[in-house]
């Protein structure tokens, strides 16, 4: 089993790859596409970004941010994007 920062920091690196992602509108738009045909799929290539990236990151840190989530552009993605994200 792969050992993740503790909770404050997997907090922090969601949050800071969320605006990395969300900084490239090709990048924003790719995964918007692929969650529609494979939610499951996109939250295992974000999480590979935030490795990549020096940004460890988990499937339930990711959901817990995006839940968190109140800015109405991120609102109107999830809905469209909702299909298990």
């Amino acid at each position: 089993m792969t050992e993740h920062p503790p909770e404050p920091a997997l907090a922090a690196n969601t949050a800071a790859l969320y605006e990395r992602i969300r900084g490239d509108e090709a990048l924003t738009q790719a995964l918007f596409r692929q969650a529609l045909q494979d939610p499951k799929g996109t939250l295992e290539r974000i999480i590979a970004m935030g490795t990549q990236f020096d940004l460890p990151v988990t499937e339930a840190s990711v959901r817990q941010h995006l839940a968190s989530l109140d800015d109405l552009d991120s609102k109107q993605w999830l809905i469209k994007a909702r299909g298990g994200l």
